[in-house]
């Protein structure tokens, strides 16, 4: 069973709802609550009765990077090895993002910033606020743009000159530039109610085959196109065998709307 101490998670049917809880910093992340959204990432690949994830911010802000005096501060006082492991946590939260089985839907209002920004860039969706406004800051602070694996995902999603943009300015990207350039999928003033909507649908649809299909944008990244195509064949026979691909075969021979359980 999952449980959280540094923000708020709960679940709605099969969608979990990840909620950072910090409103009056504009729910700014911490050491600890780095470490806690790694490990409940990790820990939903075990979770076959969650079959998508949103992660929103209270308070109309979605979060606003590191803590300056929890996280900032401190960073400048450790020496090299305990740098590194800072940087590898915040990375391996990422990955863990990437690769847990369900779909990841951010839902961006107000501040989205530093490693804020980065969360909803490691999301499988994302749906901004008309007040958004997503910053990769790091240049702000002294600090190269390649957090994070900004430098290889956010140029994939929004192309390479407008995240050469971004992650050397360190300026706001505003919802309506997020929308033009694919960084959002939509922008609509109720967000979190779109967000939800979506992850519900998702979460009654063929969710092993979702599970496929996010491994597969995920992998691919890195293969040749002969390659990508090998290893799609493979994974669509595998999905061939589930349960679910005779049901929806079976619903469309009778007529009806199949109602898919995920094996």
């Amino acid at each position: 069973m999952i449980e959280a101490k540094h923000f708020l998670w709960k679940t709605e049917g099969k969608v979990g709802v990840i909620t950072l809880n910090r409103p009056e910093k504009k729910n700014p992340l911490t050491f600890e609550s780095y470490s806690e959204l790694r490990n409940l990432f990790h820990q939903l690949k075990n979770e076959d009765q969650i079959k998508t994830i949103v992660v929103t911010g209270a308070g109309g802000n979605f979060c606003s990077g590191g803590d300056v005096h929890e996280i900032i501060g401190p960073l400048t006082t450790m020496k090299m090895p305990e740098l590194l492991a800072f940087t590898r946590m915040t990375g391996d939260l990422v990955k863990a993002i990437r690769h847990c089985p369900q779909p990841v839907i951010a839902a961006v209002e107000g501040v989205c910033a530093g490693a804020g920004a980065i969360v909803a860039m490691a999301a499988d969706l994302r749906y901004g606020a008309p007040d958004a406004k997503v910053a990769f800051l790091f240049t702000r602070v002294g600090l190269a743009g390649c957090d994070m694996g900004a430098c290889t995902i956010l140029p994939r999603i929004i192309g390479q000159g407008r995240a050469s943009d971004l992650l050397y300015s360190g300026r706001s990207m505003s919802a309506e530039e997020g929308l033009a350039w694919g960084f959002f999928n939509r922008v609509s003033d109720q967000v979190l109610d779109i967000s939800m909507q979506t992850a519900k649908e998702l979460a009654a649809g063929p969710t092993f085959a979702h599970g496929m299909t996010k491994k597969m944008l995920h992998q691919e990244w890195n293969v040749g196109v002969d390659e990508a195509i090998e290893m799609e064949a493979q994974a669509q026979a595998i999905c061939m065998q589930t349960r679910d691909f005779h049901r929806a075969y079976e619903a469309f021979a009778a007529k009806k709307k199949p109602v898919f359980e995920g094996n």
